[in-house]
C-alpha cells in the first residue's frame, strides 16, 4: 500500500491509539496538572508524526519523528510515576509501558525506512 496522506501511517494510527489509551487510563485522575502532562505529551507523539510528513525534506521528517519518539519516551517516564503516586496499578503501567515501546518501534521502522530515500538524493 503507497503511503498518500499522514493517516495512511502506521506510526500515526498507533501513535493515536496511544493517545486514546492514556486518555481513558488518567481520565479520572484528579492531579490534573499530571493528567494534563500525560495526555498533552501522548497527543504530541501522533501530532508530530502528522506535522512531520508533509515537511519540506525527508531530514526535517527524520527531526519530527524523533521529537515523536521523545514525546513517547515522556509518556514511558510518566507512566512509572503515575505508578509511584498510584495513579495506575503495576500491571496498567506495563500495558501502557509495553505499548509506548511498540509506538517507538513503528517510529524507528519508518525512520529506518526513510534514510535509504535521503542517501539516494
Amino acid at each position: 500500500m503507497k503511503v498518500v496522506k499522514f493517516e495512511d501511517l502506521i506510526a500515526w494510527q498507533k501513535a493515536q491509539d496511544l493517545a486514546v489509551e492514556i486518555y481513558s487510563a488518567f481520565e479520572q485522575t484528579r492531579d490534573f496538572a499530571f493528567r494534563n502532562q500525560i495526555q498533552s505529551a501522548a497527543v504530541s507523539v501522533s501530532n508530530n508524526i502528522a506535522e512531520g510528513f508533509d515537511s519540506k525534506s525527508k531530514r526535517e521528517f527524520m527531526r519530527f519523528l524523533g521529537i515523536a519518539r521523545n514525546f513517547c519516551n515522556e509518556v514511558k517516564s510518566m507512566c512509572y510515576l503515575a505508578e509511584r503516586l498510584k495513579h495506575i496499578e503495576v500491571s496498567k503501567k506495563n500495558h501502557l509501558l509495553f505499548f509506548c515501546e511498540e509506538v517507538t518501534r513503528i517510529i524507528v521502522g519508518l525512520s529506518k525506512s526513510i534514510i535509504p530515500k535521503m542517501e539516494a538524493k
